[in-house]
Order: C-alpha cells, then sequence, then structure tokens
C-alpha cells in the first residue's frame, strides 16, 4: 500500500508517525493521540478505495492527506487557524475544490460515462450543488459542536460562516468547472487530468465512455 501512494503522502505519513513516538516518550499523550488519530482519519480514503476495488489518483489522495494533515494537525495542534489568518480559506478553498471533483465524477457515473447524456453546463452545475451542500452541511455542524459543547469552531460566528460559504463557493465551482472543460475535452490546469486519469482507471463505472 505504502509503495502505491505519492512521494508526499508517504513524507506526511512518515512525520504524522515520528510526532506520534516523540509526544510519547515525552509523555504528551494528547498529542500522541491526535497524530494517531491524523494519520489513521488521512488513511480512510485508502482502505475505502481499495475495499471499494477503485483506483483513486495518487495526486487526489495526496491532497486528501495534505487537507486532513491541515485541518486537525496544523490547524488544532498548532492553532494555525489564529497565526495565519489565510489558513481556513485554504482549507475550505481546496476541501470545495475536491468535492466539485467528487460531486462530478458521482454524476459522471450516473450517466455511465456518456458524454452526450447530459449538457456538460448541467453536469458542472449538479457537480457545484454537491461540493456547496457538503460545505453548508460541515457549517451545521460546526454550529451544532458549538451549541451542544460549548466549542468555539465558528470562531467569529456568521461572519466566519458566510466567510466559509463564500470561499466554498469559489472552491465547488473551480471543481465544477474542471468537470466541465473535460466533458467539452479542453484542460483546465491540473484538475482535468485529474478527472481523466479516474475514469480510464475505472472504466467498470463508466461503460458507456466514448473517446
Amino acid at each position: 500500500m505504502l509503495r502505491e501512494q505519492s512521494l508526499v503522502t508517504r513524507i506526511v505519513w512518515g512525520l504524522l508517525v515520528i510526532s506520534a513516538a516523540a509526544a510519547l516518550i515525552e509523555g504528551r499523550f494528547s498529542l500522541t493521540f491526535v497524530s494517531l488519530a491524523t494519520l489513521g482519519l488521512s488513511m480512510v480514503p485508502v482502505y475505502v478505495a481499495r475495499w471499494a476495488e477503485i483506483v483513486v489518483p495518487p495526486s487526489f489522495l495526496a491532497a486528501v492527506v495534505l487537507f486532513v494533515g491541515g485541518t486537525v494537525f496544523l490547524g488544532e495542534v498548532f492553532d494555525f487557524y489564529n497565526r495565519f489568518w489565510w489558513w481556513d480559506i485554504a482549507m475550505h478553498g481546496g476541501s470545495a475544490v475536491g468535492f466539485g471533483l467528487i460531486g462530478f465524477v458521482l454524476v459522471f457515473m450516473m450517466f455511465q460515462g456518456d458524454r452526450f447524456a447530459a449538457p456538460p453546463s448541467a453536469i458542472a452545475f449538479f457537480a457545484y450543488c454537491f461540493a456547496l451542500a457538503i460545505g453548508a452541511m460541515w457549517e451545521v455542524f460546526e454550529f451544532t459542536m458549538d451549541q451542544l459543547f460549548g466549542l468555539n469552531m465558528q470562531k467569529s460566528g456568521l461572519m466566519d460562516t458566510m466567510g466559509d460559504l463564500i470561499v466554498d463557493m469559489g472552491g465547488a465551482l473551480l471543481g465544477a468547472l474542471a468537470g466541465y472543460f473535460y466533458l467539452r475535452e479542453q484542460a483546465f490546469g491540473g484538475l482535468t487530468g485529474v478527472i481523466d486519469y479516474f475514469v480510464s482507471r475505472n472504466p467498470r463505472f463508466f461503460r458507456k465512455r466514448r473517446k
């Protein structure tokens, strides 16, 4: 499993293992737990993909690992959310792009890879809505945690929530546009390459695909 992953993924996993071991030796058990929890969460997509027999682009998995590490480990343990004003924007924007790509792939799978089953703009729109819905559900989760357990996940309340949703809109748009340009057979940075890799490596989900 390890050899199949990108260099970035392996480095992050290695650093988390080292962090957990060092924290355990120093008696910092909370940091040990967070390090191991981050490691476990970042490995979930790998095992889910294996269980579902799906080939996921290594670059996408690396992005997931970086996101989990940035959100849980750097964001909470090292307080990056307060130390860097742009950290929350980067995390929300990056995750929204990813969910935009996932939304497009899911909708495209429903049509079994038939490019002509629906207009590219319609498929991209549903991908955009999917990513934005995930972002909205996360904001509801933050609000619920704050109300039930007295946490401060929303930071500044309404301004934080609306700022996150606006960033989510931008990230979701990028992910959806990647799907749109893929259907139009046009390049859109490296994002269309991620989609093409997934589609080409998982042909059983896209039986009606025509090149």
